[in-house]
Protein backbone atom coordinates (compact mmCIF):
# COMPACT_ATOMS: atom_id res chain seq x y z
CA UNK A 1 0.00 0.00 0.00
CA UNK A 2 1.39 3.45 -0.83
CA UNK A 3 2.17 5.81 1.41
CA UNK A 4 0.97 8.80 -0.97
CA UNK A 5 -0.77 11.36 1.42
CA UNK A 6 -4.87 11.23 0.28
CA UNK A 7 -7.44 12.90 1.76
CA UNK A 8 -8.42 12.05 5.19
CA UNK A 9 -11.25 10.04 5.99
CA UNK A 10 -12.99 10.18 9.29
CA UNK A 11 -15.37 12.72 8.65
CA UNK A 12 -17.18 9.83 5.81
CA UNK A 13 -16.44 6.91 8.00
CA UNK A 14 -17.92 8.32 11.34
CA UNK A 15 -21.05 9.02 9.22
CA UNK A 16 -21.89 5.51 7.63
CA UNK A 17 -20.25 3.66 11.11
CA UNK A 18 -22.43 5.52 13.10
CA UNK A 19 -25.48 5.13 11.08
CA UNK A 20 -26.66 2.12 12.84
CA UNK A 21 -24.41 1.70 16.15
CA UNK A 22 -26.68 -0.54 18.16
CA UNK A 23 -27.03 -2.77 15.67
CA UNK A 24 -23.00 -3.22 14.91
CA UNK A 25 -22.71 -3.11 18.81
CA UNK A 26 -25.28 -5.81 19.65
CA UNK A 27 -25.21 -8.30 16.90
CA UNK A 28 -22.60 -7.72 14.26
CA UNK A 29 -19.40 -7.09 16.83
CA UNK A 30 -19.85 -9.94 18.76
CA UNK A 31 -19.30 -12.08 15.88
CA UNK A 32 -15.76 -11.34 15.80
CA UNK A 33 -15.16 -11.84 19.48
CA UNK A 34 -13.21 -15.23 18.66
CA UNK A 35 -10.60 -13.22 16.45
CA UNK A 36 -10.64 -10.32 19.86
CA UNK A 37 -9.85 -13.40 22.33
CA UNK A 38 -7.43 -14.60 20.00
CA UNK A 39 -5.15 -11.86 19.52
CA UNK A 40 -5.16 -10.76 22.92
CA UNK A 41 -4.04 -13.99 23.97
CA UNK A 42 -1.06 -13.88 21.71
CA UNK A 43 0.13 -10.63 22.31
CA UNK A 44 -0.55 -11.13 26.22
CA UNK A 45 -2.93 -8.90 27.17
CA UNK A 46 -3.61 -8.82 31.36
CA UNK A 47 -3.23 -6.77 34.35
CA UNK A 48 -1.05 -3.70 33.75
CA UNK A 49 -0.99 -4.01 30.15
CA UNK A 50 -1.57 -0.26 28.28
CA UNK A 51 -3.73 -1.30 25.45
CA UNK A 52 -4.78 0.73 22.21
CA UNK A 53 -7.26 -0.30 19.72
CA UNK A 54 -7.35 1.88 16.34
CA UNK A 55 -10.51 1.68 14.60
CA UNK A 56 -11.93 0.81 18.41
CA UNK A 57 -16.00 0.89 17.02
CA UNK A 58 -18.45 0.61 19.59
CA UNK A 59 -15.01 -1.42 21.77
CA UNK A 60 -15.77 -5.05 22.27
CA UNK A 61 -12.00 -5.61 22.28
CA UNK A 62 -11.31 -3.29 24.60
CA UNK A 63 -14.04 -4.24 27.24
CA UNK A 64 -12.61 -7.73 26.95
CA UNK A 65 -8.81 -6.88 27.28
CA UNK A 66 -10.09 -4.20 30.37
CA UNK A 67 -11.83 -7.47 32.14
CA UNK A 68 -8.99 -9.21 31.77
CA UNK A 69 -7.18 -5.97 33.54
CA UNK A 70 -5.38 -3.81 31.11
CA UNK A 71 -5.69 -0.18 31.20
CA UNK A 72 -7.43 0.47 27.67
CA UNK A 73 -7.94 3.19 25.22
CA UNK A 74 -9.85 3.57 21.76
CA UNK A 75 -9.81 5.52 18.74
CA UNK A 76 -12.91 5.78 16.14
CA UNK A 77 -14.39 7.94 13.15
CA UNK A 78 -17.94 7.28 14.69
CA UNK A 79 -18.95 9.18 17.92
CA UNK A 80 -22.47 6.41 18.27
CA UNK A 81 -19.88 3.39 18.41
CA UNK A 82 -17.57 5.50 20.92
CA UNK A 83 -20.63 6.42 23.17
CA UNK A 84 -21.42 2.61 23.76
CA UNK A 85 -17.38 1.79 23.93
CA UNK A 86 -17.69 4.35 27.01
CA UNK A 87 -20.53 2.88 28.29
CA UNK A 88 -19.24 -0.35 28.20
CA UNK A 89 -15.86 0.86 29.56
CA UNK A 90 -16.40 3.58 31.73
CA UNK A 91 -12.54 3.64 32.76
CA UNK A 92 -11.39 3.39 29.38
CA UNK A 93 -9.64 6.79 27.48
CA UNK A 94 -12.05 6.65 24.20
CA UNK A 95 -10.97 9.33 21.76
CA UNK A 96 -12.60 10.71 18.04
CA UNK A 97 -10.46 11.28 15.21
CA UNK A 98 -8.40 10.23 12.15
CA UNK A 99 -6.01 6.82 12.65
CA UNK A 100 -3.46 8.79 10.59
CA UNK A 101 -3.10 11.00 13.27
CA UNK A 102 -3.23 9.78 17.12
CA UNK A 103 -4.11 11.89 19.71
CA UNK A 104 -1.69 10.09 21.95
CA UNK A 105 1.99 10.77 23.33
CA UNK A 106 5.03 8.39 21.97
CA UNK A 107 5.93 5.23 23.37
CA UNK A 108 2.34 4.91 25.08
CA UNK A 109 1.22 1.57 24.63
CA UNK A 110 2.27 -2.36 25.24
CA UNK A 111 0.02 -3.35 22.80
CA UNK A 112 -1.80 -1.54 19.64
CA UNK A 113 -4.44 -3.85 17.46
CA UNK A 114 -6.07 -2.35 14.11
CA UNK A 115 -9.36 -5.41 13.52
CA UNK A 116 -10.39 -4.33 10.04
CA UNK A 117 -8.95 -0.86 10.27
CA UNK A 118 -5.75 0.17 9.14
CA UNK A 119 -6.68 -1.03 5.33
CA UNK A 120 -9.49 1.70 5.73
CA UNK A 121 -7.24 4.51 6.05
CA UNK A 122 -7.60 7.15 4.01
CA UNK A 123 -3.56 6.56 4.43
CA UNK A 124 -2.80 3.28 5.32
CA UNK A 125 0.67 3.06 5.65
CA UNK A 126 0.62 6.77 7.54
CA UNK A 127 -1.66 5.31 10.13
CA UNK A 128 0.58 2.36 10.89
CA UNK A 129 3.67 4.31 11.31
CA UNK A 130 1.18 6.16 13.39
CA UNK A 131 0.77 2.78 15.50
CA UNK A 132 4.24 2.09 15.51
CA UNK A 133 5.36 5.60 16.93
CA UNK A 134 2.63 5.40 20.02
CA UNK A 135 3.89 2.43 20.48
CA UNK A 136 6.72 1.35 23.44
CA UNK A 137 9.97 -0.10 21.69
CA UNK A 138 9.37 -3.72 21.22
CA UNK A 139 5.89 -3.73 21.74
CA UNK A 140 3.27 -5.74 19.98
CA UNK A 141 1.46 -3.93 16.99
CA UNK A 142 -1.34 -6.38 15.80
CA UNK A 143 -3.11 -5.96 11.57
CA UNK A 144 -6.03 -8.16 11.77
CA UNK A 145 -7.93 -8.72 8.76
CA UNK A 146 -10.22 -11.24 6.65
CA UNK A 147 -8.82 -14.27 5.79
CA UNK A 148 -8.04 -15.33 2.12
CA UNK A 149 -11.92 -15.30 0.07
CA UNK A 150 -12.11 -18.24 -1.82
CA UNK A 151 -14.19 -20.41 0.02
CA UNK A 152 -14.79 -18.23 3.11
CA UNK A 153 -18.55 -18.49 3.12
CA UNK A 154 -19.28 -14.61 5.13
CA UNK A 155 -16.66 -13.37 2.00
CA UNK A 156 -20.11 -14.10 -0.24
CA UNK A 157 -22.29 -11.57 2.22
CA UNK A 158 -19.08 -8.87 1.83
CA UNK A 159 -18.96 -8.56 -2.14
CA UNK A 160 -22.60 -9.18 -2.25
CA UNK A 161 -22.56 -5.46 -2.14
CA UNK A 162 -20.27 -4.20 -5.25
CA UNK A 163 -23.09 -3.64 -7.72
CA UNK A 164 -24.54 -1.62 -5.33
CA UNK A 165 -21.31 0.49 -4.64
CA UNK A 166 -19.92 3.84 -6.27
CA UNK A 167 -17.02 3.28 -8.44
CA UNK A 168 -14.44 3.44 -5.84
CA UNK A 169 -11.46 6.01 -6.70
CA UNK A 170 -8.37 4.80 -8.29
CA UNK A 171 -5.81 2.39 -5.84
CA UNK A 172 -8.79 2.14 -3.39
CA UNK A 173 -7.78 -1.19 -1.18
CA UNK A 174 -10.87 -3.22 -0.85
CA UNK A 175 -11.60 -5.46 1.87
CA UNK A 176 -9.88 -8.36 0.70
CA UNK A 177 -6.35 -6.26 0.39
CA UNK A 178 -4.56 -7.42 3.02
CA UNK A 179 -5.94 -11.14 2.88
CA UNK A 180 -2.95 -12.51 0.56
CA UNK A 181 0.55 -12.90 3.07
CA UNK A 182 2.90 -11.24 1.16
CA UNK A 183 0.84 -8.13 0.50
CA UNK A 184 0.25 -8.16 4.63
CA UNK A 185 3.98 -8.57 5.28
CA UNK A 186 4.90 -5.65 2.90
CA UNK A 187 2.62 -3.51 4.59
CA UNK A 188 3.71 -3.81 7.70
CA UNK A 189 7.49 -3.58 6.50
CA UNK A 190 6.29 0.10 4.50
CA UNK A 191 5.36 1.00 7.87
CA UNK A 192 9.30 0.01 9.63
CA UNK A 193 7.73 -2.63 11.58
CA UNK A 194 9.84 -5.94 12.55
CA UNK A 195 7.22 -8.98 11.51
CA UNK A 196 6.97 -11.66 14.20
CA UNK A 197 4.16 -13.56 13.38
CA UNK A 198 1.41 -14.64 10.89
CA UNK A 199 -1.70 -16.63 11.77
CA UNK A 200 -5.56 -17.20 10.97
CA UNK A 201 -8.49 -17.57 13.30
CA UNK A 202 -11.52 -19.22 12.55
CA UNK A 203 -14.28 -16.91 13.44
CA UNK A 204 -17.61 -18.20 12.70
CA UNK A 205 -20.21 -15.56 12.33
CA UNK A 206 -23.83 -17.21 14.19
CA UNK A 207 -27.15 -15.56 14.22
CA UNK A 208 -30.63 -16.70 15.93
CA UNK A 209 -32.61 -16.23 12.78
CA UNK A 210 -32.66 -14.47 9.61
CA UNK A 211 -34.02 -11.42 10.46
CA UNK A 212 -30.70 -10.90 13.21
CA UNK A 213 -28.30 -11.60 10.57
CA UNK A 214 -29.77 -8.47 7.66
CA UNK A 215 -29.75 -6.23 11.25
CA UNK A 216 -26.27 -7.38 11.57
CA UNK A 217 -24.65 -6.98 8.04
CA UNK A 218 -26.66 -3.77 7.40
CA UNK A 219 -25.17 -2.42 10.00
CA UNK A 220 -21.76 -2.43 8.56
CA UNK A 221 -20.75 0.95 7.29
CA UNK A 222 -20.19 -0.32 3.92
CA UNK A 223 -23.66 -1.50 3.19
CA UNK A 224 -24.98 2.30 4.69
CA UNK A 225 -22.49 3.60 1.57
CA UNK A 226 -24.85 1.10 -0.71
CA UNK A 227 -28.11 2.01 0.52
CA UNK A 228 -27.18 5.81 0.04
CA UNK A 229 -26.10 4.65 -3.79
CA UNK A 230 -29.11 2.01 -3.75
CA UNK A 231 -31.60 1.66 -1.65
CA UNK A 232 -32.17 -0.09 1.97
CA UNK A 233 -34.35 -2.64 -0.41
CA UNK A 234 -31.95 -3.58 -2.34
CA UNK A 235 -29.02 -4.07 0.25
CA UNK A 236 -31.49 -6.21 2.57
CA UNK A 237 -32.19 -8.45 -0.55
CA UNK A 238 -28.62 -8.91 -1.58
CA UNK A 239 -27.71 -9.69 1.77
CA UNK A 240 -30.64 -12.45 2.00
CA UNK A 241 -29.51 -14.11 -1.14
CA UNK A 242 -26.12 -14.03 0.17
CA UNK A 243 -26.71 -15.75 3.67
CA UNK A 244 -29.55 -18.45 2.36
CA UNK A 245 -27.31 -21.12 1.49
CA UNK A 246 -25.95 -21.34 5.55
CA UNK A 247 -29.17 -21.49 6.82
CA UNK A 248 -29.46 -24.18 9.31
CA UNK A 249 -32.16 -26.51 10.46
CA UNK A 250 -33.25 -25.19 12.99
CA UNK A 251 -33.34 -22.12 11.73
CA UNK A 252 -30.48 -20.26 12.85
CA UNK A 253 -27.68 -19.06 10.15
CA UNK A 254 -23.90 -19.96 10.33
CA UNK A 255 -21.55 -18.80 7.80
CA UNK A 256 -17.53 -19.81 8.20
CA UNK A 257 -15.13 -16.53 8.43
CA UNK A 258 -11.85 -16.45 8.93
CA UNK A 259 -9.45 -13.42 10.00
CA UNK A 260 -5.59 -13.19 9.27
CA UNK A 261 -3.28 -11.38 12.07
CA UNK A 262 -0.11 -10.13 11.47
CA UNK A 263 2.24 -9.97 14.97
CA UNK A 264 4.59 -6.86 14.48
CA UNK A 265 6.93 -5.45 16.45
CA UNK A 266 7.28 -1.59 17.14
Amino acid sequence: MSSELKPRTADINGRLWGARAEDWANIQEPTFRAAYEAVLDRTGVGPGTHYLDVGCGSGMAAQIAADRGAKVSGIDAAQALLDIARSRTPKGDFRQGDIESLPFADETFDVVTGFNSFQYAGNPVVALREARRVSKPGSYIAIVTWGVPEGMEAAGAVIALRPLMPPPPPGAPGPFALSDEAALRKFASDAGLTQADVFDVENPFVYPDEATALRGWNSAGVAARAMENSSEQAVTDAHAKAIAPFRQADGTYRLRATFRCLLARS
